[in-house]
């Protein structure tokens, strides 16, 4: 029994890991769910992926709701922590690799959990409406108006369809070579006009606690941190399928990552909180 389980155990860490933004939260959750799949009379169990999945989904909006709390007192903002790509479900088609892509774990946190659960179910997993409101106890109706809501935010948001990873690892060597040789010029060509840098620390180690908006402002902030941090060893690091940078600064690690749209940074992702670094794999320089 606990081979079927396995079966599907990738699957939950990318439901879980979708649901929460983050990896230790999701492998929390996959364990609860093994303690109950183990707990149940498997001859009532019909389907065991859609009985895993909503025991999941079920533990998941708990965890979110008690996540949403904390993080309204997180020192500074809370961003998703990166994933290596191979420790995710099998990114097997373009709705599974974009929902987990970083820009758009970022925009799922303007949803509400409910909202969030719905429009993952419908979109990464393809669920009909009928089968994700008997997984949350709602109405069929109900849950399309939430996938109608959520769908309508996530495209106020920035462009959630991102660069393939060869164009996403160009874009950012060179942001990295601009930075590190201080060509404000190269710069001002990467990134948007509206652009957004987003700095993530947890209040382990030192960042910015604002995001901070607008290209003068954000090459002035960029052209600072390397004027007083220098770069050190770097490399191109596989991430939430796509590609990312892995930088050494000022004794600490950080990964930093964009959302690209019309070829120019439209935000800035920088995660430097330790906690948030283990699940990743070395890269290549």
């Amino acid at each position: 029994m606990s081979d079927e389980f396995e079966q599907h155990r990738r699957l939950l860490l990318g439901l879980g890991y979708r649901m929460t933004g983050s990896m230790w939260d999701a492998e929390d959750l996959v364990q609860e769910a093994y303690l109950r799949w183990r707990r149940t009379d498997r001859d009532q169990v019909r389907d065991a992926r859609a009985f895993l999945l909503t025991v999941v989904s079920r533990l998941a909006l708990d965890q979110l709701r008690s996540a949403r709390a904390k993080r309204e007192t997180y020192p500074g903002p809370w961003l998703p922590e990166p994933v290596a790509t191979d420790a995710l479900d099998p990114l097997d088609t373009a709705e599974l690799r974009d929902t987990v892509s970083y820009a758009t774990m970022h925009l799922l946190e303007r949803l509400s959990p409910p909202e969030r659960a719905v429009f993952l179910l419908r979109e990464a997993f393809a669920l009909p409406y009928d089968r994700i409101a008997g997984m949350l106890d709602l109405t069929a109706g109900a849950c399309r108006q939430m996938h109608h809501r959520a769908t309508r935010r996530l495209a106020d948001g920035p462009d959630r369809y991102q660069p393939s990873a060869d164009e996403h690892r160009e874009i950012l060597t060179r942001f990295l070579a601009a930075a590190r040789g201080g060509d404000l010029a190269q710069l001002t060509a990467l990134l948007a006009e509206d652009v957004t840098a987003w700095n993530d620390g947890g209040g382990r180690v030192r960042a910015a606690l604002r995001p901070v908006s607008g290209r003068d402002n954000v090459l002035a902030f960029v052209a600072g941190l390397v004027a007083r941090y220098p770069i050190g060893a770097t490399e191109i690091v596989e991430v939430n399928g796509s590609v990312a940078l892995r930088l050494s600064v000022d004794g600490g690690q950080q990964v930093v990552t964009a959302a690209v749209r019309d070829g120019r940074i439209q935000h800035l992702f920088a995660v430097l909180n330790p906690d948030k670094l283990h699940h990743l794999h070395p890269g290549t320089s």
